[in-house]
């Protein structure tokens, strides 16, 4: 049985309190745990747990197969339903915390979120004496920062030797995290450098899982030396890391699909869908027509052949011709500015891909310069999940090419997803590869680097984007289009800024 052993008289109100604490946790948990930052939880059974209190000290013991747990408990930080943060003396006098949480209530879910984030940061904390033994750990914290946008999921730290130091951030292993350590990191090494101002912070370290760090090597090819210096250490399964060289990786990932015209078969359908209020017609380069409203897909059609339905495709037939209009002129009723229901889920779906339609109708409101035909979607192709951002590739009269990412809220990935796809881009413009595919028929392209255009509502550009692009080389010409908040409406152009200039 889990129990409390009471020998001796009591001696301190907070030693009782405790006491009394613990024994609530325990009658009331299903499947209580103890989780010690740092360290894996120990699962707490009928005999591998008890607290003893004896002259007027109270300690709390608990193992498992390969660790046991002694410490001497002196008060309570923090008690709730499912929970108990006590405050204990480590060896040495040094007061630290054991947490008790039950791992069937809710609690559990984030008790477990907040436990891989503290082995992650006591193991990075041993890295780091480890590699840097002259150095002093003047910080390190896995908690959130919402103010400077620092996440809870990595892991920060800084070292200090005199008026040297370094930034570092260490990401957990999960691929979704390691797309965005860099990102973090650069808003980590700009908050120290902005609030420790008598030190020199030149270096960024970023310690990655292996396997998962080609992605962020590939990206730090365009940063700008002279603004900082990444150092790239990676860690394997078996406990071992070492640092590695961004230039060491090869070509990029990327695949450019031959440009295929539209079928002649597929004239009929055509001419009777694109005449009904609302519809366009938007070409793809597979050779498929999208038939959509407003940006949402209700239709595909290819080789003749037409799928409907904008939950799911089916194969249509002349016979289906009135539902397929009747599909559409929902649509349009629903998901238009002046719907009377814009809390309708059509209404609210895919707003980036309505933001997309806006900016093909109207791209020389953007930039008179663009071409307002052809405008390509998602080429090259990039491998993995959905991105959550618009890929455009548009050009100029000159024949530049123009990548266009849009984005309809706040997110802190937007430049460094804007950087992969615009890398992409280069690298098949440098090879040629446009022209011979058939992209962009009658247009000479220009060898020039291509312009990197962010978009989005002027109010929703995420506040660390100016810090993020002031770390892009110079060779990575980007600009900001801010568009006015009745975008749906009409497309209007709040602000144009290039490179890191503030908006007015």
């Amino acid at each position: 049985m889990r129990a409390i052993r009471k020998n001796g008289k009591e001696s301190l109100a907070r030693v009782l309190e405790a006491e009394a604490a613990i024994e609530r946790f325990l009658k009331s948990s299903r499947r209580p745990a103890l989780l010690e930052p740092g360290e894996e939880r120990i699962v707490i059974g009928a005999d591998n747990f008890y607290a003893e209190r004896q002259d007027g000290r109270l300690t709390v013991q608990a193992w498992d197969g390969t660790r046991h747990v002694v410490r001497r408990v002196v008060g309570i930080r923090e008690e709730r339903l499912g929970k108990l943060e006590l405050i204990v003396e480590r060896f040495g006098k040094r007061q630290g915390t054991v947490l008790l949480c039950d791992l069937e209530r809710p609690a559990g879910a984030w008790v477990g979120r907040r436990e891989r984030r503290m082995v992650l940061r006591e193991w990075f904390r041993r890295f780091l004496l480890r590699e840097f033994p002259g150095w002093k750990l003047a910080e390190l914290s896995a908690e959130p920062n919402l103010e400077c946008s620092l996440s809870p999921s990595y892991p920060r730290a800084l070292l200090r030797k005199g008026q040297q130091a370094i930034a570092a951030l260490a990401c957990p292993q999960d691929p979704g995290a390691a797309n965005g350590a860099l990102s973090f990191a650069l808003i980590w090494l700009d908050h120290v450098r902005r609030r420790e101002r008598q030190l020199c912070v030149e270096d960024l370290l970023l310690l990655l899982p292996a396997g998962l760090e080609k992605a962020t090597a590939l990206r730090l090819r365009w940063l700008d030396p002279g603004a900082v210096r990444v150092r790239l250490y990676v860690f394997g399964n078996d406990g071992l890391e070492w640092e590695v060289d961004p230039l060491d990786w090869g070509n990029l990932e990327t695949r450019l699909d031959p440009c295929r015209r539209p079928d002649a078969a597929d004239a009929g359908w055509l001419e009777r869908l694109q005449s009904l209020k609302g519809v366009e017609c938007v070409a793809v380069h597979d050779g498929s027509v999208s038939l959509r409203v407003n940006g949402l897909e209700f239709a595909r059609l290819a080789a003749g052949r037409l799928r409907f339905g904008w939950l799911r495709h089916m194969a249509a037939t002349q016979p289906d011709a009135a539902e397929i209009e009747q599909l559409a002129a929902e649509l349009a009723r629903v998901r238009c500015a002046e719907s009377p229901d814009p809390t309708h889920p059509l209404w609210r779906l895919v707003p980036e891909r309505w933001l997309e339609s806006q900016v093909r109708k109207h791209i020389e409101r953007l930039d008179a310069r663009l071409l307002p035909d052809p405008v390509y979607g998602q080429v090259p192709a990039m491998a993995g999940a959905e991105r959550g951002v618009i890929d455009l590739l548009a050009a100029e009269r000159s024949g530049r090419l123009v990548v266009l990412e849009l984005k309809t809220c706040e997110d802190v990935q937007l430049p460094l997803q804007a950087l992969d796809y615009w890398m992409r881009v280069k690298w098949h413009l440098d090879r040629d590869e446009f022209t011979a595919a058939g992209y962009f028929p009658g247009l000479t392209l220009s060898r020039q680097t291509p312009r990197l255009v962010l978009v989005a509502p002027a109010l929703q550009f995420h506040p660390t984007t100016e810090t993020i692009l002031r770390f892009f080389s110079t060779e990575v010409p980007v600009e900001r289009i801010g568009v006015g908040v009745e975008w749906r409406r009409d497309l209007r152009v709040m602000f144009h800024l290039c490179g890191t200039r503030e908006a007015a």
